[in-house]
């Protein structure tokens, strides 16, 4: 990994401010350059407004914004960026001016230095073809409002360095951006099906299909959105929505030119009038033209290499804040509605093709597979990554089958000598998908909740005793299932960003994947009962003290680390050791002789009375059931050889998931504070 120190951002206004604001607020010191002090200083104050609405909002707390603040430096002397690794170009849209600027950094800039365009409507290639780095240029576009949304396109173009490309997606993690790869191509990947999304309101609307209000409320319903088309052009800007309709119309055929009216409304610089009834005998017609173009036009993007499916339904989700991808609504509404609705649109539109992949999926009659797994081996190391992004890689069913299936792969592969486990994205893992429960609950069928579980033990053991060396790389957040993927590996590396912790107890249920287990087997029975019961976070800090963590490194010297412990002796996993200072004081409250007063919310005698009072309001929130059933798997676990301590949780899980504790905790998660009436 190629350390990340500093970031130039070329441009202060909405687009270059934000990212500058990103930057900063991940901790990277960032250097906001615009031609004159007067746009400068216009952008420092768009970044200073909307940090202090975030305080408004409690989002930041006032010395946050103070160090976000000092990490920025806003200048007109474009030799500032001169030292640093990436240079950001956040221009307007013109060809001309975007292209002198990069040949104006790289004379600039130190040859260490990657160039990166954020532009939305040209190739990348033509901007790396006038400098003398194309190896180190790469495009980078990151969509409104950038310090808010978390998608990032990572487009190399074909003459982009392997490096170069590394860099750039640590640069993406690094700011807290999920990264897509996109190839080199007009639209890129989403703009690519959500600009005919504007263009089609504005067809139809021509056509007299139905007035604004109508196709506004078809185009919110068919993606499950927020806004429909005539109001994100009026947000976003009727001019931008024409000239990229005129770019991939050039590019792509008529099919994708702007449409008359979309043309006209933008000459008369007016937006479009909103409001007004809704006609429901219209919707269904329109749904099936919004749904038959945007999943037209994802099928064929796809099928030409510009994404994959999985990238494809992210972009869409996590950038446009659809509630399903394209490819996850195609599988909902069945692949013979999806033929026929495209259908439809190759009809009206001849120089649109039915795309081979849609084709073959039809006489497949199967929906789409997704892989949220990823293998790949480097330089004696399989890295197997959870790309699941959009949903803090939780793990279904799906995702348990396909990180077997890898990690069989990566064991039986004779250049990896150790197997690396790491999460896409800010998260390691965020447990398991409430949902999969949440479904197995309502519809009696708890022991397939059993029987999932009992393959995820499965899979958890066979990475602890693996012959070669299995390690969790937490470099985010990890809750409940995700803490105990790490836990089953023989060593955990962290980066300051990892953490851990087990929420279970506070919505319903238990940590079932052996959390409890194996951490009584790290810092014993009291402090696995406390970590348990209260769902209280463990820095990567704290979990390096407590003997959890293996090594504490810095993002650049991941692999560094990686490759010195698959290079060495197995480590010690369980090795015994002591009690930090700092977890003494909960140790001795959560003793075995206490347990019990705590379970019926009275304060043990003899101990730290502030303490215990701050830790019975907190088991106040808890499921009484699953406390209590918490505390007596732990006992029951000690001194149990590993299978048999597995088997005392899995004989538990009927009866947990069967409470109604279980089901009001797990429908409430993200909604509203449960309500346990200890039954």
């Amino acid at each position: 990994m190629t350390h990340i120190s500093k970031i130039g951002v070329i441009g202060a206004g909405n687009m270059g401010s934000g990212i500058v604001q990103k930057i900063a607020q991940e901790g990277i010191p960032v250097v906001m350059v615009d031609l004159k002090e007067e746009f400068v200083q216009r952008g420092m104050g768009t970044i200073r407004r909307l940090l202090q609405e975030g305080v408004e909002r409690k989002i930041f707390r006032p010395e946050q914004v103070e160090q976000t603040l000092a990490r920025i430096t806003g200048t007109t002397d474009f030799n500032a960026v001169a030292d640093a690794d990436v240079v950001i170009e956040a221009v307007f849209e013109d060809k001309q001016v975007k292209a002198e600027l990069f040949q104006k950094l790289d004379r600039i800039c130190a040859p260490r230095t990657i160039l990166a365009t954020n532009t939305s409507s040209f190739y990348v290639r033509e901007f790396a073809e006038k400098t003398a780095r194309p190896d180190r240029f790469v495009g980078l576009h990151y969509f409104y409002h950038p310090a808010k949304n978390r998608l990032l396109e990572v487009i190399p173009h074909a003459g982009t360095s392997q490096e170069t490309l590394e860099t750039s997606l640590l640069a993406a993690k690094l700011h807290g951006k999920t990264a897509i790869l996109v190839k080199d191509a007009p639209g890129f990947a989403v703009n690519r099906f959500f600009v005919p999304f504007l263009n089609e309101a504005a067809r139809m609307l021509a056509e007299g299909m139905a007035d604004v209000a109508t196709i506004e409320e078809a185009g919110k319903r068919a993606f499950k959105i927020g806004m429909g088309p005539f109001e994100l052009m009026n947000v976003t800007g009727i001019p931008i929505a024409v000239h990229a309709a005129t770019t991939l119309g050039n590019e792509l055929g008529a099919f994708y030119a702007p449409a008359p009216a979309l043309k006209a409304q933008m000459e008369k610089k007016e937006n479009w009038k909103l409001g007004g009834a809704v006609d429901e005998s219209k919707l269904p017609a329109l749904i099936d033209r919004f749904q038959g173009v945007c999943l037209g036009v994802a099928a064929a993007l796809v099928e030409e290499g510009v994404a994959t499916i999985e990238d494809t339904d992210r972009g869409a989700k996590i950038g446009l804040r659809w509630t399903q991808g394209p490819f996850e609504i195609m599988n909902r509404i069945g692949i013979a509605k999806t033929f026929e609705i495209v259908q439809a649109v190759c009809r009206r539109y001849p120089d649109f093709k039915m795309p081979a992949i849609l084709e073959k999926q039809h006489r497949l009659g199967k929906p789409f597979e997704f892989n949220f797994v990823d293998l790949e081996v480097k330089n004696g190391l399989a890295f197997i990554t959870l790309n699941r992004p959009e949903a803090m890689n939780a793990l279904n069913e799906t995702v348990v089958a396909q990180l077997a299936q890898r990690f069989s792969q990566a064991e039986a592969d004779p250049g990896a000598r150790a197997i690396v486990f790491q999460g896409a994205g800010k998260a390691f893992v965020a447990g398991a998908d409430i949902r999969y429960f949440v479904e197995k609950i309502k519809a009696g069928r708890i022991p397939e909740i059993v029987a999932f579980t009992r393959k995820g033990h499965e899979l958890f053991l066979r990475i602890e005793e693996s012959k070669k060396l299995t390690i969790a790389l937490l470099d985010g957040l990890s809750l409940g299932g995700g803490s105990e993927l790490a836990l089953a590996c023989q060593a955990i590396v962290a980066t300051p960003a990892g953490s851990m912790a087990f929420p279970e107890t506070g919505i319903g249920i238990f940590p079932g994947l052996g959390g409890m287990l194996r951490m009584a087997r790290h810092v014993g029975p009291a402090l696995a009962k406390y970590f348990t019961f209260t769902g209280a976070f463990i820095s990567a800090t704290d979990a390096l003290a407590l003997g959890i963590v293996a090594k504490l490194v810095e993002p650049a010297g991941v692999e560094a680390v990686l490759q010195t412990l698959a290079a060495g002796a197995t480590p010690e996993k369980y090795a015994l050791r002591e009690t930090p200072e700092k977890y003494k004081h909960f140790a001795a409250l959560f003793d075995a002789g206490h347990v019990a007063e705590l379970l019926a919310g009275k304060a043990p005698a003899g101990q730290n009375a502030e303490l215990a009072g701050k830790v019975l309001k907190t088991l106040g929130y808890k499921a009484p059931l699953a406390l209590r059933i918490a505390a007596d798997i732990i006992d029951r676990q000690a001194g149990l050889a590993m299978r048999e301590a597995i088997e005392v949780e899995l004989g538990r899980l009927q009866e947990i998931f069967s409470t109604a504790d279980a089901l009001e905790g797990l429908s409430t998660v993200g909604r509203r504070r449960p309500e346990f009436k200890g039954k």
